[in-house]
């Protein structure tokens, strides 16, 4: 028995690497504008305030409304957030909601009366720790998976966040360069969160790449002490849901290059944009930051889509997979 392949079916849901790309890096950008505003780093401006934390809120927004894309009954959405005691994603849905307040509260004190003293410190600080509370319960729905092997680790929800706060920064830097500008002290920190990043999805790659393929049809079925399980007939003869979003298979050669393509775009070319960034003027360093937030989303979608398409689903095995 073999699987029943479409390619031009069989792919990850698109709404789903939107949702993750764009919402990360507006959390990621909700984190940086929180805590530079607070800290003086930026001034007080309602155009900063007002570029920085609605670019952030779209993504966020937009990200979060693609994901309902992915839901076979989307009017239904709402009843998720009532088991945040034991899923996940109920707990994802319960904070993204939540982080709106404490940072809309924020984009009205910045936007409107040019204040970043007093309580609107406690909007910040409380906007900080619920975007990071939400990255990392979405990167917990994959990661507390245990059919999906690459994705069951704890490096998961970690990369999840670094890549977060990378891509934040580079968003950041864009602002900055149409505004006040750029100093090595945020650019120093932006590449070095880029680089923490790098190192934790080579770590997550290195991971994936090493670990046993230990599951088999015998154990998935628990019928490994009769001898070798086969099957008599597939359990469908034309693709369906399970096979167009669990059993995609990428050729590994076209892995890897797609992971070098993902690598020079996520990570070396921002890094190289925002070591120029200080050393230009206004008027040159707009065009780099937008090159470096350009290339850092192209990279994000490229990583993220082979985050999903070189999952190994316990599922295949009932498909005829040998081992997952």
């Amino acid at each position: 028995m073999t699987i029943v392949r479409d390619d031009k079916t069989m792919h990850p849901a698109y709404s789903v690497i939107f949702f993750t790309t764009a919402s990360g890096a507006g959390y990621g950008l909700l984190i940086w504008m929180a805590i530079a505003g607070t800290l003086g780093v930026v001034p007080p401006h309602w155009g900063i305030g007002f570029a920085g934390l609605g670019l952030a809120l779209a993504l966020i927004s937009g990200g979060l409304l693609s994901s309902m894309g992915h839901l076979g009954r989307p009017e239904r959405a709402w009843r998720a957030f009532s088991q945040w005691r034991s899923s996940w994603l109920s707990r994802e849905g319960v904070l993204a909601v939540a982080t709106y307040v404490p940072a809309g509260l924020l984009g009205i004190s910045w936007v409107f009366f040019e204040n970043l003293s007093g309580i609107v410190v406690v909007f910040a600080a409380a906007t900080v720790i619920l975007s990071l509370s939400t990255v990392w319960a979405t990167g917990m729905i994959y990661a507390s998976l245990p059919p999906i092997r690459s994705w069951n680790q704890p490096l998961t929800a970690p990369v999840y966040i670094g890549l977060a706060l990378a891509s934040g920064g580079v968003l950041f830097h864009v602002i900055l360069a149409a505004s006040t500008g750029v100093t090595w002290t945020t650019a120093g920190l932006a590449i070095a969160l880029v680089v923490v990043a790098f190192i934790l999805k080579q770590a997550w790659w290195h991971t994936v790449d090493n670990a046993r393929r230990d599951r088999t049809v015998e154990s998935a079925t628990g019928l490994g002490r009769f001898g070798k399980v086969t099957m008599v007939e597939a359990p469908h003869s034309r693709p369906n849901f399970v096979m167009r979003e669990m059993g995609y298979q990428v050729a590994r050669r076209h892995a890897q290059k797609l992971r070098q393509i993902a690598i020079y775009l996520t990570f070396l070319v921002p890094v190289v944009c925002l070591l120029l960034l200080p050393l230009l003027s206004t008027l040159v360093a707009l065009p780099v930051a937008l090159l470096g937030m350009m290339s850092a989303g192209t990279g994000l979608v490229i990583e993220r889509w082979l985050f999903f398409a070189e999952a190994d689903h316990a599922v295949t095995l009932f498909y005829g997979a040998d081992k997952a």
